[in-house]
This record gives structure tokens, sequence and C-alpha cells, in this order.
């Protein structure tokens, strides 16, 4: 099992909820951040000043998939969030060792 974290622009997470719609990921959970990378955020004008926002808003996606859905979940994310301007986010990967539902006591895959 991997888990999948996507930082994504905010105006994207519809499309990407429908991506992974479509690839039979039924869950997900939504996060707002703030944060910034090679955007180095902007400058804004309030009240005749000029500020520097450095933290700009995101959203973090969080999947937990099965091995052999990983590279179908990335896909989707990718086509969704993709508008080929700076910004556009990054996708992380990583190992899940357990997963249980607190409701049913279920574990790993059928846990999920």
């Amino acid at each position: 099992m991997k888990k999948i974290e996507a930082i994504i622009k905010p105006f994207k997470l519809d499309d990407v909820r429908e991506g992974l719609s479509d690839v039979g990921i039924t869950g997900l959970t939504v996060t707002e951040v703030k944060g910034f990378g090679r955007q180095k955020g902007h400058t804004e004008l309030y009240r005749g000043t000029e500020y520097i926002v450095d933290f700009l808003p995101k959203i973090k996606v969080e999947i937990v998939v099965n091995d052999d859905q990983v590279d179908t979940s990335i896909e989707a994310i990718v086509k969704a969030a993709h508008t080929g301007k700076i910004g556009d986010g990054k996708i992380f990967v990583m190992p899940v060792e357990q997963v249980v539902r607190i409701r049913t006591g279920e574990t790993n895959e059928a846990a999920i």
C-alpha cells in the first residue's frame, strides 16, 4: 500500500477529485495548506501599501491506495491538476505499513 500526497492549486480540487473518482478512488482527505517553492510568493497591494505574500494557498490531497493503483492515481492527478504554469504542485508517494478501519476493525487492503 502507498500513501499519495498531492499539493495542488485550490481551483483544481474538483478536477482532481473527479479524476480520481474516474479511476476508482472513492476516498480522499483534503487539507488547506500554505507554502511556496519556485513560485516564491507574490506582491499585493492593500490600502495603498505593497506587501509580499510569501506563503501561497494550496490544497493537500491525501489518498491511500493498493500498489497496483499508484500509477493510475498519479496519472489522474497530473492530468487534472496540470495548467502548465509555475506552482502546479507536487506529488509525494510513501509506503504505508498498516491501515485499520476504526468502525469495523478491518485491516490493510480491506480497510482502504
